[in-house]
C-alpha cells in the first residue's frame, strides 16, 4: 500500500516533486548555484567505441573488423580519417556547429576483469582502478556536489529500481526504490491520478512520470522492440528539469553489451542515442548554450570482430560529448592506432587517457574547480594532466 506520507518525508528532504513518484526511472537531479548545466549519461554494457568513431582510413579497420566495417555514409565523414557510425548521422548538423564531438582511446583505470558490475562501478566511484571499499563507495558526482557552495536544495534525489553509484554519498540523497516489476492496474492509476490532483506539486510531476514508464499516453516510438519512446521522455523529462532549477542531471540508457550480432545492435542503439541527444538539445532550448552532456561506458570492446558477428569486453573505448558549452567538431585524445603492437594485451584499443580527467576538466570549467579539489577529493589520486579545451 503506498504510503503518501512517507514519500512526502523523502521529498522534503530535496525540495523536488519528482522524487515522490514511484513510476520514475533511474534518474539523479541536484541543484547547484549558476547557470551552467551538467548532464551524465550512463551507458551500460561498454558500448564499442570503434563503431561509434571509425577510423574509417586505416585499412586494419577493415581487416580487424570485415562484418562490422562495411556500412559506410558520406554522410558521416568527419575528415581526418573519421567517420561517425551512419546510425549518429541525425547529430552532424551538431557536429557542423561545434557542439558535438568524440573522445576516443579513454577509460577508467580498470584493467583486464572485464566485469560490467565492477566496470560500472569503478566508473560512477571515479576512484581509480581498483573498487574502494564499501564504506567508502561513494560517487564522483556526490563529491563534486559536497565540495560546492550555495546548493540549491540539499544535493539530489535518484529514483528507480537502479539506484546510480554515481550520486551516492554524504551529500543528502533522497532515494525510492519500487519492485522489479511494478504494475498498476486502472483502477489503482485512477487512484494515484486522484491522489495528487490538487497538489501541484506532485501532480505533474506524477503525470510525467507514468508518461514515462509508458503506463499512459500512445507514443508510436515506443512501439516495437526498437522503440525508444522511454529514453526520449526520460530525456525529456531531464531537459524539463534542467531547463529549470536543476543544474546537474544522471541517468543511464542500458543494451551496449554487443557479443553477437552487433551491427543491427549498434545501429538501432546509436539512432536512439542520437534521438535522446536532440531531446535534450530541444528541451533546454536557450538553456543548451551552457550545457554539456557526457555520455561515458564502463570500458570498450576488443579490436576485433567475434565468430558472432560481435565483439568482446575490451579495455579503451569512447567518450560521447555534446552541449552548446562543448568545444567539439572535433575527435579529441592521442589515438594509438590499430597495428597489433599498439593494441592493449593485443586485443583491446589501448586507452591514452583516463576518461575521469574529462569529466575533471569538464567540472574546471563549468564551476571554476581548484585543480587539487578535482584530483584530491573528486576523483582521488588522478593525474588531470594538461587541459584538453574540452568545453568553449
Amino acid at each position: 500500500m503506498l504510503d503518501r506520507r512517507q514519500i512526502l518525508k523523502g521529498a522534503a528532504l530535496i525540495g523536488c516533486s519528482a522524487a515522490a513518484h514511484p513510476l520514475l526511472s533511474t534518474v539523479t537531479f541536484a541543484a547547484a548555484p549558476g547557470e551552467n548545466r551538467l548532464c551524465v549519461i550512463i551507458l551500460r554494457g561498454a558500448m564499442d567505441g570503434l563503431d561509434l568513431c571509425r577510423p574509417v582510413a586505416d585499412p586494419l579497420l577493415a581487416a580487424y573488423r570485415p562484418g562490422l566495417a562495411a556500412a559506410r555514409d558520406p554522410a558521416t565523414e568527419l575528415g581526418n580519417g573519421w567517420a561517425l557510425h551512419p546510425a549518429l548521422a541525425p547529430l552532424m548538423p551538431l557536429w557542423a556547429q561545434g557542439q558535438l564531438g568524440v573522445v576516443q582511446a579513454t577509460s577508467t583505470p580498470y584493467r583486464d576483469k572485464r566485469s560490467h558490475f565492477d566496470g560500472q562501478d569503478i566508473l560512477e566511484a571515479g576512484t581509480g582502478g581498483d573498487l574502494p571499499p564499501a564504506s567508502q563507495r561513494d560517487g564522483w558526482l556526490n563529491r563534486m556536489l559536497q565540495a560546492m557552495p550555495g546548493l540549491g536544495s540539499e544535493t539530489a534525489f535518484s529514483v528507480g529500481a537502479e539506484g546510480m553509484l554515481i550520486l551516492s554519498g554524504a551529500a543528502r540523497v533522497a532515494s525510492w526504490s519500487p519492485d522489479t516489476k511494478l504494475a498498476l492496474s486502472p483502477q489503482a492509476q485512477l487512484l494515484l491520478e486522484s491522489l495528487y490532483h490538487d497538489d501541484p506539486l506532485f501532480r505533474d510531476a506524477g503525470a510525467a512520470a507514468m508518461a514515462l514508464a509508458g503506463e499512459i499516453g500512445a507514443d508510436p516510438t515506443a512501439a516495437g522492440p526498437g522503440g525508444n519512446g522511454a529514453n526520449l521522455r526520460l530525456a525529456r523529462f531531464a531537459a524539463e528539469r534542467l531547463a529549470g532549477e536543476t543544474r546537474i542531471a544522471a541517468f543511464s540508457i542500458a543494451g551496449w553489451d554487443t557479443h553477437r550480432a552487433q551491427t543491427g545492435v549498434m545501429r538501432g542503439n546509436l539512432a536512439r542515442l542520437a534521438q535522446v541527444i536532440l531531446a535534450l538539445r530541444d528541451g533546454l532550448g536557450p538553456v543548451w548554450a551552457r550545457t554539456t552532456v557526457l555520455a561515458m561506458t564502463e570500458f570498450g570492446r576488443t579490436a576485433r570482430e567475434n565468430g558472432t558477428g560481435g565483439t568482446d569486453h575490451g579495455t579503451g573505448g569512447a567518450m560521447l560529448v555534446a552541449g552548446g558549452a562543448v568545444k567539439g567538431g572535433r575527435v579529441m585524445g592521442r589515438w594509438p592506432g590499430l597495428d597489433e603492437a599498439a593494441l592493449y594485451d593485443r586485443r583491446d584499443i589501448l586507452p591514452t587517457s583516463d576518461v575521469r580527467a574529462w569529466a575533471g576538466w569538464a567540472m574546471r570549467g563549468l564551476y571554476g574547480f581548484d585543480r587539487a579539489l578535482v584530483e584530491g577529493t573528486v576523483f582521488p589520486g588522478l593525474d588531470l594532466g594538461e587541459n584538453p579545451g574540452l568545453l568553449l
